[in-house]
Order: C-alpha cells, then sequence, then structure tokens
C-alpha cells in the first residue's frame, strides 16, 4: 500500500487490500504505518487526528475486521494527546468482531538530518511509554512501529513471544540507509527486506 495525503482514499484502497488478503485465506493482517494519511507536511496528521476511540479512522478499522471475519493490524492512526500540536501514533489491533483488543503507542521517534533531509518525529508526535503484547489465536502478540525496531530492549520485554508487529513507513532516503521492516516472527528471529 501506498498512501498518500486524501485519507478517503486510504481507507477505500486499505479495505481493497484486506478483502483481497481475507479472500485468499487471510486470518490476520497488517496495514503500515499511517495507511490512512501520509501527509506532505507534519501538520497533515495533526490535522486529522481522532479521539481515542472514535473517529472515522478506527471506525473503518473496527468495521473492515468485522466485515471482513479477520484480525486487522491497523498500521498506525494519529491520535489525540494532551499537546493541540502533536499526535500519538498508535497501532490499533482489532479482533474479527471488530473489538479493539490493544493499542500501542510508538515509543522510539526518529530523527534524521543528512544536510539536505531532515526528519524530526518528536515535533509531532508524542512518545509512547509502555510495550503492549496481547493473547490472540496466533499466539502472543507484541507491537511496535517502525524505527522501534533500533532498540532491542523493548523487543526483549515481549519475550516469550510468537509474534511481533512492526508496521512502518519509510522515505526513499531512510530506505536505502534502514532497509524495509515487516515483522518479527518466533523467539529471535527478524524478518527484513
Amino acid at each position: 500500500m501506498v498512501s498518500g495525503p486524501d485519507v478517503d482514499a486510504n481507507l477505500a484502497r486499505a479495505d481493497e487490500l484486506i478483502a483481497e488478503a481475507a479472500a485468499a485465506g487471510a486470518a490476520i493482517v497488517g496495514l503500515p504505518e499511517y495507511f490512512c494519511i501520509l501527509g506532505r507536511r507534519d501538520g497533515d496528521k495533526v490535522a486529522v487526528r481522532e479521539k481515542d476511540g472514535s473517529g472515522p479512522i478506527q471506525e473503518f478499522l473496527a468495521n473492515a475486521a468485522a466485515r471482513h471475519k479477520v484480525w486487522v493490524v491497523g498500521g498506525t492512526v494519529p491520535l489525540e494527546c494532551a499537546d493541540p500540536g502533536k499526535v500519538w501514533n498508535s497501532c490499533l489491533v482489532f479482533d474479527p468482531t471488530g473489538k479493539r483488543v490493544a493499542r500501542y503507542d510508538k515509543i522510539h521517534l526518529f530523527g534524521f538530518d543528512n544536510g539536505r533531509e531532515r526528519y524530526e518525529e518528536s515535533r509531532s508526535i508524542e512518545a509512547g511509554s509502555r510495550p503492549v503484547s496481547f493473547e490472540s489465536p496466533f499466539g502472543r502478540i507484541g507491537l511496535s512501529v517502525c524505527y522501534d525496531l533500533r532498540f532491542p530492549e523493548l523487543y526483549r520485554s515481549y519475550m516469550p513471544v510468537d509474534l511481533i508487529f512492526v508496521p512502518s513507513a519509510f522515505t526513499a532516503t531512510t530506505e536505502r540507509r534502514t532497509g524495509r521492516c515487516c515483522c518479527v516472527r518466533g523467539q529471535s528471529k527478524t524478518s527484513l527486506t
């Protein structure tokens, strides 16, 4: 999925992909970080943030999980935090009935400056503070987001675990430096593409 600045278009595309995965027999579907909006400016995600527990993006995830009868790891969603100029970068998980079973707020915020490009997530994102894992039919699942992958202590805190989701979104520059991450499976195996 390649997200853009139009939330409605991104949700429509996500629904198509969830439907396709469910039709192919998937029982759990993972979406990328900020699947719902990849804006042109930091303020774009702040403009579409939602209150925890309500809003069109969260309703979409719950309805898609129930409609397609799959578990949905909702990439990340911008949720309101105490600072009106920032968001929580939150990974939400819904079961096949549409019930939310987990929320993880990204802990480790990315910063990068090569003299030509600069990214500083802390300007628009409030860092989370606690690891989150939950039981599922697939075993114990841990949640993390993108840059968290660089901090092994988070993953150590999840052990023993059966599956760890790492929804990610990379820029062309940072992808060349870090690679694209997908999910970490098993006790000690990391899968990077």
